[in-house]
């Protein structure tokens, strides 16, 4: 596989395309290759929020997106077994484990670009830049206000026995979970992160259940007093009407860990271009669209993420979370830690 130019793709985006790194070179009128005016997009992202995202790339550059929605593993199965004749150009999912299963498999390509240089930090994207990361997801202390005056501060703290039967908390087989704990690793060694994961089962209230939601919605119910779960899944139901949440919202309270030390840690949505993309030019330029702060603005309003450029609008309800300090681990160097975590979850029992 080799890396592809980004020079000429500049020139795709236009009228709507907020970024002035991005505006001033489209006066450079750099032609497209043959079959660019497609973009043939396998995104495992679920939210009907996302089509203001397909349609203005599709406004402001005459290129047509061609989407092939679905489960992430079915995704990347699809595109292992439909190999060099794959008509994928573009890979869009969540979280860094499953970016990471999909550069182990070979299914992306370095890209090389100034633009994604620049506009997204260096932790959120792959050392090799086959994927980026284009939003945020904070993975957060939520708890039972009138029942837990003093809640824990840290993702450390989780494990104190004090805490036995509190807390809820979703399955080992939950990639945000699985990318938490190779961030412990990474953050504070394997043998910490074993007594981590051997606290919190330890401390369930309940066997692992649910989505995150259904992890704050047992601090309502009374099942468990402190819950973990991405920040977005919160942010709906300070937004709108989330059932089992938002009529309770003023009961929950919510923690950004690790404020002294280093971090929230942070989920990631991302992407990159397909290892046999048929129309490269069309999928450097969509990527370099999702660093725009117009579809950064996008993810957050439509999705309430957290922008990955710096300087960015939030929505409303992700504004009401507050301001907080974010891990800043290298999530590259994390990914490499997925199957040792995977492998601590598995010896603790964590189901």
């Amino acid at each position: 596989m080799t890396s592809t130019d980004v020079t000429p793709f500049r020139a795709l985006l236009g009228r709507r395309v907020h970024s002035a790194a991005l505006a001033a070179v489209i006066a450079m009128g750099a032609p497209l290759a043959a079959g660019a005016d497609e973009l043939n997009l396998y995104s495992s992202r679920h939210y009907d929020t996302d089509e203001r995202l397909y349609t203005d790339f599709e406004e402001s550059t005459g290129i047509t997106i061609n989407r092939i929605e679905g489960n992430a593993d079915e995704l990347m199965a699809r595109m292992d077994a439909e190999g060099a004749n794959s008509p994928a150009d573009i890979l869009l999912t969540v979280d860094t484990s499953r970016l990471k299963r999909a550069k182990d498999m070979g299914l992306l390509q370095p890209v090389e670009s100034a633009t994604l240089e620049e506009r997204i930090p260096d932790n959120l994207q792959d050392s090799d830049n086959q994927w980026f990361g284009f939003s945020q997801r904070a993975r957060i202390i939520f708890y039972d206000k009138t029942d837990m005056p003093e809640p824990p501060q840290t993702y450390l703290e989780l494990a104190d026995p004090e805490y036995k039967g509190k807390i809820c908390i979703r399955s080992s087989t939950n990639t945000y979970n699985q990318t938490l704990l190779a961030s412990i690793i990474e953050n504070h060694g394997e043998e910490t992160a074993r007594d981590w994961a051997q606290g919190i089962v330890d401390n369930m209230a309940r066997d692992p259940q649910g989505g995150d939601t259904d992890q704050i919605r047992g601090v309502v119910s009374g099942e468990c007093d402190i819950a973990v779960s991405n920040s977005y899944y919160f942010a709906r139901a300070l937004g709108g009407d989330v059932s089992g949440v938002t009529e309770s919202i003023d009961t929950i309270g919510w923690v950004f860990p690790d404020q002294d030390g280093n971090g929230a840690h942070m989920n990631l949505s991302g992407g990159g271009m397909a290892a046999h993309a048929p129309n490269p030019e069309a999928a450097l330029a969509f990527l370099e669209y999702l660093a725009t702060d117009q579809a950064q603005e996008y993810f957050s309003a439509g999705n309430n993420e957290f922008p990955v450029v710096d300087g960015v609008a939030m929505a409303e309800p992700v504004q009401k979370l507050g301001a907080f300090k974010p891990d800043t681990v290298d999530l590259s160097a994390v990914a490499q830690n997925l199957g040792t975590a995977q492998k601590i979850f598995n010896d603790v029992g964590w189901k």
